[in-house]
């Protein structure tokens, strides 16, 4: 059976690590630092995995327990408790495992890092915060794992502080988001508001509160109660797992250290939303309004910015947008009511996806930092792990049958085919649109990084045969250090060490399988149990499962797919640009200069940010300055009220004269005043 005392042990392990090498890192060292972060996240890890095993084969019953009472106001009460079911299990174990192979990366990836010790203390920290989120029996505790996981991000991807561009990037992500968290503390709000408690299970019993129930905002509009949550839960998801229009944070975060572009933009923070939602799966059933919504904006996401990903020429970037997309096809999942699917694709892609981040890592490395792909090229026998490592990320990424991609992505494509609500169609064409795209900046960053000739040249053996860790000191807070010329190395590439390499390894096997052994059970046998509730009308995923005739031939099925040729398709056309006929690419990106500017600026959306909201603030924040502060509380009210009483004291101090009949003769005028008015109102 699943005890508290398990739980806190999951919890707490990642936090002690956290606290030691953050306060103590001085004193135990470098080697100190990243053995007890290690340390604890392994135990989270292994403990999370056996409580995956007790609610999946041992027998054991749902956990959902209050570990200590915060406080209670009224009939309103806050605690910090758990919940954890076979969703719950799933997401720690992701949760867990990524994160403890991160930090085993990090050795060798920050070994020349003067912030060695912070950067361990940062992720093991970022951990517990994720679990705290994904455990959390209530909608306070979720929004204190929300929002520290969105606090620990923000130190993270500005971990090199020096440099403007990564305060810039962190400023952004922190800025976007609490636009994003506003809207999901208003939803929670509305949620204490119409059912009285924070506690899910309340919560999800008595959804019959608000079925048909309206409300008017302002006016005479009625709005149904259930939309509103719904939309303004979503919000925050938009922030939290970077959707249109809030996507923009995440290309730039792309300035924080590689490792933790795979621990948070590849397989956890992004996907909290993603859980978030399916979690609240019966509230959103409610709401054909709110599913479409979350329809759109997934399907706009999966497509659109995922073109952008064609134009990149930075590695990291390019895994970036693909991050974008795939969670597009996540909440296009969520908004056909495929939850399952959604939560299914979170898992596999936390797993290949991580995988490519690192692959990357390991060619910045390699690279001496260097992370433009116009500079690469031919590393595919000088790195022949790492390449065959992000061969096989790639493979699952767009959906390669019998690799776990295929499952996941193939899932939420026949899904949203069956799905009859508004927006559909534009999802489904759009999420099929993007199996191209998918397919094509990933091929191109393929060949652009390891086949073909080099790009680059290595410098004259001046600096003798230094180890790559060298000239890894991140002292200028930056990937790319600005150390050497672009496209120039002072050695030549080869093989990043073990530390490296092993997590490529360790990640690349359940890229394999894990899609293979799990896909009939998490999609079509109700695994998740009362976790995730589809009113019978929605359920898509009966429907695609009516064709499931197992693992295989689902995969066999999926070569005769149009996904299937659209993703043999952008293979096609990036082999044979980008491998035969390199010229006939720079051609075409000549040819279509206007598109490709279009999505080198992004479609403009950073400039319109930049032109309406941030310098709309700053003008706003300067008129209120101005006006409202100086003019009205410093000049008015502070300064105004000082001149006031001085000119008030200047012209009363002339009535204290110091003679004697001036007093008398003011008490005589006084007196007949009195007099007369007794005379002429005392009678009445």
């Amino acid at each position: 059976m699943i005890s508290q005392n398990l739980l806190l042990t999951i919890v707490l392990a990642p936090l002690l690590g956290a606290i030691v090498a953050g306060l103590f890192g001085r004193q135990v060292g470098r080697v100190g630092a990243h053995s007890v972060t290690i340390a604890g996240v392994a135990v989270s890890c292994a403990l999370s995995g056996w409580v995956l095993y007790l609610l999946s084969w041992g027998g054991a019953e749902t956990f959902n327990q209050n570990v200590y009472t915060w406080f209670e106001v009224g009939g309103l009460s806050a605690h910090v408790g758990f919940l954890v079911d076979r969703l719950t299990a799933m997401m720690m174990v992701v949760v867990t495992f990524v994160s403890l192979l991160v930090h085993v990366y990090t050795i060798g990836y920050m070994a020349g890092d003067p912030g060695y010790q912070r950067f361990f203390s940062y992720i093991s920290l970022f951990t517990f915060s994720m679990l705290m989120l994904v455990m959390s029996n209530n909608f306070l505790q979720l929004f204190f794992g929300w929002e520290a996981v969105g606090l620990v991000s923000y130190l993270l991807i500005g971990f090199w502080f020096k440099r403007p561009s990564a305060v810039f990037a962190n400023l952004k992500a922190f800025l976007v988001n609490r636009v994003g968290d506003f809207g999901f503390l208003l939803g929670i709000a509305c949620v204490v508001y119409f059912f009285g408690t924070l506690d899910y299970a309340q919560v999800f019993a008595n959804t019959g509160l608000i079925e048909n129930r309206t409300m008017s905002p302002w006016g005479e509009t009625e709005w149904q109660v259930a939309t509103v949550i719904g939309i303004l839960l979503f919000i925050g998801a938009m922030g939290k797992s970077a959707q249109v229009p809030l996507h923009v944070w995440l290309p730039d975060s792309m300035e924080g250290p590689t490792p933790i572009s795979a621990l948070i933009h590849a397989a956890t923070m992004v996907t909290a939303g993603i859980f978030m939602v399916a979690r609240m799966s019966p509230l959103y059933e409610l709401s054909e309004v709110a599913l479409s919504t979350v329809l759109v904006i997934g399907a706009t996401t999966a497509l659109f910015t995922g073109l952008i990903g064609i134009v990149q020429n930075d590695i990291k970037r390019v895994v970036a947008y693909s991050t974008l997309s795939q969670l597009g096809y996540m909440t296009v999942a969520l908004g056909a009511s495929a939850y399952s699917a959604a939560v299914f694709h979170l898992m596999t892609h936390a797993f290949f996806k991580a995988l490519l981040f690192l692959a990357a890592g390991s060619v910045i490395i390699a690279m001496h930092h260097e992370q433009d792909m116009r500079h690469m090229g031919g590393l595919r026998r000088k790195m022949p792990v790492t390449w065959i490592t992000m061969l096989i990320g790639t493979l699952a990424l767009v959906g390669t049958p019998f690799l776990s991609g295929f499952y996941s992505k193939d899932a939420i494509i026949e899904a949203v085919k069956y799905a009859d609500r508004p927006g559909a169609t534009y999802a489904y064409w759009c999420v099929l649109a993007g199996v191209f795209v998918t397919a094509f900046y990933s091929f191109r960053l393929l060949y652009l990084t390891f086949h073909g000739k080099p790009r680059y040249t290595v410098q004259a053996a001046a600096h003798g045969h230094g180890h790559h860790d060298d000239g890894h000191a991140h002292d200028d807070g930056h990937d790319d250090h600005g150390h050497h010329t672009p496209g120039v190395l002072a050695h030549a590439p080869h093989e990043t060490p073990w530390v490296v390499t092993l997590p490529l390894v360790l990640l690349a096997i359940p890229s394999i399988a894990i899609g293979f052994l799990t896909v009939g059970s998490m999609l079509f046998g109700n695994w998740f149990g009362p976790a995730i509730q589809v009113a019978p009308g929605n359920d898509v995923l009966a429907r695609v499962g009516e064709h499931f005739h197992g693992a295989t031939a689902f995969a066999l099925h999926g070569f005769v797919t149009p996904a299937f040729w659209l993703a043999f398709a952008g293979f096609a056309l990036a082999t044979f640009l980008y491998l035969f006929r390199p010229d006939l690419a720079a051609s075409a990106r000549r040819g279509f200069g206007p598109v490709v500017r279009l999505l080198e600026n992004k479609y403009y959306v950073d400039h319109l940010y930049q032109a309406v909201f941030a310098r709309g603030s700053l003008l706003l924040g300067r008129a209120l300055w101005r006006g409202g502060d100086v003019a009205v509380i410093d000049n008015g009210l502070v300064n105004g009220s000082a001149r006031l009483v001085g000119a008030v004291a200047a012209r009363v101090r002339r009535i204290q004269s110091g003679y004697l009949y001036h007093y008398a003769f003011a008490m005589i005028v006084g007196l007949i005043v009195l007099l007369g008015a007794f005379v002429l109102y005392g009678n009445r």
